[in-house]
């Protein structure tokens, strides 16, 4: 338990410091602008430049330390695992996103739980005892390193008190002198790569009125460069680079009476349908259901994706129905490895993607994809947790009718076919998410005796029961229960905001289309394939001046920007991306300001850009720049 020295706990502190800097007054600064400030702050103390790798478990514990984190071994492990080589700065701030840092009354309440006086002390044979033989043990000599610090101990005793007093107090000053030597070092503040500056654009409600779309010159970039309060640092440092391009595209409102995705006369074509869900993992990765679609001969095709509405009143979307869906379809050429790209849902009317057109007989793969800008992992704290269980006056387990309104939720979901019945097929998608492992025949038999099933299949009052059976099996304990909900994307709340599950509808004019969930896995690979090619298909794209190898590919429809990186060289490069110019904008890297490594001869996704409101219009502008 040694004291990290850093944190960026002391957010009002901080703030009272940084509103006295006049740059500031003027823009104070949001929570997540000092988020990404710190980060850099903690990363610049170790590295010359954010552009460095973390190359080490040691390396990775002392930016964490110095962020205001106090990682055990089990938390550098979950993030340095055999496979690991290095992590760069992006990587760095997703940690500290998930890590929240250690506040002085959860400390105090760790440690109250051995003061068994209740006056403030620990003996050091119970702190010994403690330490070295629960949790993530400690040695002897890293306890004795707590017993020997002067300020906290006195006769024997840990004053615990002083102690969380001295580590709130030594974390506040280290960030702060870090943060002081980040402003007063000039070199320092131009290292400001996969970050946030420290100073935010101009932030300017009122709707931007250049014309739609353009693409901005080179020699535009000092027209922007000289507007006043909208003027970027790293926009003027650009010209240390080795090139840059502007990529800058006006997108009007969207009004949901405005559609262009037209359903065709379906009156007569054949229709199936099936679900699935986007799941956020901890590590920011989205994985998804991918489907195998069998048409029989030459058929016009319909086919659309669209969040799950499982809200219970009528007219009212669920929370998550404002998450983006998109659906690529390839086609199968003699193997599984050959996928051809056919097309993807690009048309839009309000919540739903679709795409018609004619597809010959063969078999078709069905890839979902969500940019990832609005199905992030949550930041908001929970005070309270749900209850899950409840025992009656006779002792008598239930589970709690907000518990059961989840569980039925979730049946929803998992029920693929939306035949109100789960298949054994169905479930093992369920059991692969949330524990790993599939149920085998001999084990659906059993289920089959001891819940209520029809045609083979789990009933909704089966799966009730399944989940009740569980909580008795673990003696009214939930946590297993939280780890099933944890993994379905629900929160301490019973919220589901770490999932967005969708539904897939295909209608065929000639045959009966068939469609069967083969997979539940990563959204990268092929997908990462065929989102480049539709990018490369039908984006705008500029070369980078003298380098006519790195082409920068641009995408805009009416919803969503994405951008591509080509790398045609025989060598790596380093592309520095700012976005601080963009107005009304998010994207799925959460940063404005980063950098990519783009491998020789290769093409990768470089970010999807989303209005933050988008019934306001949103500027996009970007600038590459070749490090």
């Amino acid at each position: 338990m040694a004291v990290s020295p850093g944190s960026d706990a002391a957010f009002t502190s901080q703030k009272s410091t940084l509103s006295e800097n006049p740059r500031t007054k003027k823009f104070p600064l949001t929570e997540e602008e000092i988020f990404y400030m710190n980060c850099r702050a903690a990363y610049l103390t170790i590295f010359k430049s954010s552009l460095e790798n973390i190359i080490s478990k040691d390396q990775l514990c002392l930016a964490l330390q110095y962020a205001g984190r106090n990682p055990s071994q089990k938390t550098i492990n979950k993030y340095w695992t055999p496979q690991t080589a290095k992590l760069n700065f992006d990587d760095f701030c997703i940690i500290l996103k998930k890590e929240e840092p250690t506040s002085k009354a959860e400390l105090l309440k760790s440690f109250k739980q051995l003061d068994v006086n209740n006056d403030g002390c620990i003996l050091h044979t119970d702190l010994y005892k403690f330490l070295t033989k629960r949790g993530e043990k400690m040695t002897r000599e890293e306890v004795n390193a707590i017993i020997n610090l002067a300020d906290v101990n006195a006769d024997g005793k840990f004053d615990y008190i002083k102690f969380c007093k001295l580590y709130m107090t030594t974390n506040e000053q280290c960030l702060k002198t870090t943060l002081e030597k980040l402003e007063v070092d000039s070199k320092l503040k131009r290292q400001q790569f996969g970050s946030h500056v420290e100073r935010p654009p101009e932030r300017d409600p009122s709707p931007v009125t250049k014309q739609s779309p353009r693409i901005i010159r080179k020699n535009d970039q000092e027209t922007f460069s000289n507007k006043g309060d909208t003027r970027s640092p790293l926009l003027s440092t650009s010209r240390k680079f080795k090139t840059s391009v502007s990529f800058t595209i006006t997108m009007s409102a969207n009004s949901n009476r405005n559609s262009k995705l037209t359903e065709p006369n379906v009156k007569d074509w054949q229709y199936v349908q099936s679900k699935g869900c986007f799941f956020l993992e901890e590590d920011g990765e989205i994985i998804s259901h991918q489907y195998r679609m069998q048409i029989a001969q030459k058929s016009m095709i319909y086919l659309t994706i669209k969040p799950l509405n499982l809200s219970q009143v009528e007219g009212k979307l669920s929370p998550w129905s404002s998450v983006d869906t998109a659906l690529y379809i390839l086609k199968e050429n003699e193997s599984q490895s050959n996928l051809q790209l056919m097309c993807f849902t690009e048309q839009r009317n309000r919540e739903v993607f679709g795409w018609t057109g004619e597809l010959g007989p063969g078999i078709y793969w069905l890839i979902p994809s969500t940019t990832g800008c609005r199905l992030k992992k949550e930041r908001k704290p929970i005070t309270e947790e749900a209850q899950l269980v409840y025992r009656d006056e006779t002792g008598e387990l239930f589970l709690t009718e907000e518990f059961r309104l989840t569980l039925l939720d979730i049946f929803e979901v998992i029920d693929l076919d939306g035949n109100g019945l789960l298949s054994l097929e169905e479930y093992n998608f369920f059991e692969l998410r949330t524990s790993g492992e599939k149920c085998d025949e001999d084990a659906w038999a059993i289920c089959r005796e001891n819940f209520d099933t029809r045609k083979n299949e789990l009933t909704r009052q089966g799966f009730m029961d399944l989940n009740l059976m569980e909580a008795n099996h673990q003696e009214g304990d939930p946590r297993d229960l939280w780890v099933t909900l944890h993994s379905m994307g629900y929160n301490k709340a019973l919220e589901l905001t770490e999932a967005c599950p969708f539904v897939i509808d295909v209608y065929a004019e000639k045959c009966k289309p068939r469609i069967k969930a083969v997979h539940l896995e990563g959204c990268s690979g092929q997908l990462e394939k065929a989102i480049c090619k539709s990018v490369l298909n039908k984006g705008n794209s500029k070369v980078m001046d003298g380098y006519e190898n790195i082409i920068i590919h641009t995408y805009n429809c009416d919803t969503w920007i994405t951008s591509v990186i080509e790398n045609k060289s025989d060598n790596k490069v380093i592309i520095h991306i700012n976005n601080e110019l963009s107005k009304n904008c998010i994207n799925n890297r959460g940063l404005n300001v980063f950098a990519v490594e783009v491998a020789p001869k290769s093409t990768m996704v470089c970010q999807h850009v989303m209005p933050l409101n988008e019934h306001q219009e949103w500027l996009y502008c970007c600038v590459y720049s070749l490090i």
